[in-house]
C-alpha cells in the first residue's frame, strides 16, 4: 500500500481500478476474514493471518498479487461502509482523470505523428499480402500495412504475424494503446507493447502487440 494513504482510501482505489462495487468489496473483506478466502468480481481476497486487533489481506487478480497489507479489525467493524465514503478523494479523482485520458478514443483525422496511447474504433478496408522481414532481433516476421477507416478518414495500421490473421476485410476493430508515426510520408498506426487489437465482430479474437514490432 502507498505511504500516506489510509486503508479506506487505498481500498477505494482498488474498488475503482478493478471495477468492484465498494459494498461488495467491503463484504468480501469481512467474508475473507471469517473464511480465509473470498472472491468478488475479478479480485480474490485471502486472509493470510490475524491477531486480536488486525489481519493481513492478500489481493489477487488472475492469480497475480496486486496488493497485500494489514487492516485493523475496528475498520471491518465500522457501521455502514467506510470504503464508499472515500470514493471521491483526490487520489481517486487523479486516477480516473489519468484513466480517461488513456482511454480517449480519437477520430482518425485528428491523429498526428508522435501520438501515443491512441485508442480508436475503425473498419478494415484492405489487408495487403504480408511481407517477410528481418526484425532488429535477427528473426523473421510477417508484416502487413492494413488500411482502416472511420467516418473521418483513413490510416494504415501496421500488423505483425498473428495480428494479420486476427482480422479480415470488412471487420470492425478496436485498437488500444497504439502510437502514430510517419513512414515514407504516410501516417501509420502501430500497436504498443501493451496494446490490444480486438475484432469487435468476434470479441474472442484479441491479440496483444507482437514483440517483433
Amino acid at each position: 500500500m502507498r505511504k500516506n494513504v489510509s486503508t479506506g482510501e487505498y481500498l477505494a482505489f482498488l474498488s475503482i481500478k478493478y471495477e468492484v462495487d465498494p459494498d461488495r468489496l467491503f463484504h468480501a473483506l469481512i467474508s475473507a476474514e471469517e473464511n480465509q478466502k473470498y472472491t468478488t468480481g475479478d479480485l480474490s481476497i485471502e486472509c493470510r493471518g490475524k491477531t486480536q486487533d488486525k489481519a493481513m489481506f492478500l489481493f489477487l487478480k488472475d492469480s497475480k498479487v496486486v496488493a497485500q497489507f494489514l487492516i485493523l479489525k475496528e475498520f471491518l467493524l465500522e457501521g455502514g461502509n467506510p470504503i464508499r465514503s472515500l470514493m471521491k478523494t483526490d487520489m481517486i479523482r487523479r486516477y480516473l482523470a489519468k484513466k480517461n485520458r488513456r482511454s480517449l478514443s480519437l477520430p482518425i483525422r485528428d491523429l498526428r505523428s508522435g501520438m501515443t496511447q491512441v485508442c480508436l474504433k475503425a473498419k478494415v478496408l484492405e489487408i495487403p499480402k504480408p511481407n517477410l522481414v528481418c526484425t532488429r532481433y535477427g528473426n523473421y516476421a510477417s508484416v502487413a500495412n492494413a488500411l482502416i477507416e472511420d467516418e473521418t478518414g483513413t490510416i494504415r495500421l501496421c500488423l505483425w504475424n498473428e495480428q494479420i490473421s486476427c482480422i479480415s476485410k470488412g471487420d470492425t476493430i478496436r485498437i488500444e494503446n497504439a502510437r502514430t508515426f510517419t513512414f515514407r510520408g504516410q501516417r501509420q498506426l502501430r500497436i504498443g507493447k501493451k496494446g490490444l487489437l480486438t475484432n469487435v465482430d468476434d470479441s474472442s479474437r484479441q491479440l496483444t502487440a507482437m514483440t517483433t514490432s
